[in-house]
């Protein structure tokens, strides 16, 4: 499974990005996706996660009411749209795959359960 993530950028406090990952290989539509987040010095933690038919969501506490996560199945692709970004939300963003459908509330956000990583886009907020 490979997934490329694209849509990292510059922006303002305050303002919104829309990240995407595009899984292609031996895809599996109904695998447990989460996006993380790895800012320099710090370790890479779990910012959200959905389900394998994109029914159940998880977030961390940080993002809660900010960032919004969702996946297209037909298209092979994961989404996380992020508003109001503040500069603490600077990071490189990764995409992540686990071969489960479900993601689990106790383990959702940890990164030794993903199988499958991309390599990153940077969001930086100023």
């Amino acid at each position: 499974v490979q997934l490329v993530e694209s849509g990292g950028g510059s922006v303002q406090a305050g303002g919104s990005l829309r990240l995407s990952c595009a899984a292609s290989g031996d895809t599996d539509s109904s695998y447990c996706m989460g996006w993380f987040r790895q800012a320099p010095g710090k370790e890479r933690e779990g910012v959200a996660a959905v389900s394998g038919g994109g029914g159940t969501t998880y977030y961390a506490d940080f993002v809660k009411g900010r960032f919004t996560i969702s996946r297209d199945n037909a298209k092979n692709a994961l989404y996380l749209q992020m508003n109001s970004l503040k500069p603490e939300d600077t990071a490189m963003y990764y995409c992540a795959a686990r071969a489960l459908y479900h993601c689990y509330s106790a383990s959702w956000n940890g990164r030794g359960n993903y199988a499958y990583w991309g390599q990153g886009t940077q969001v930086t907020v100023s």
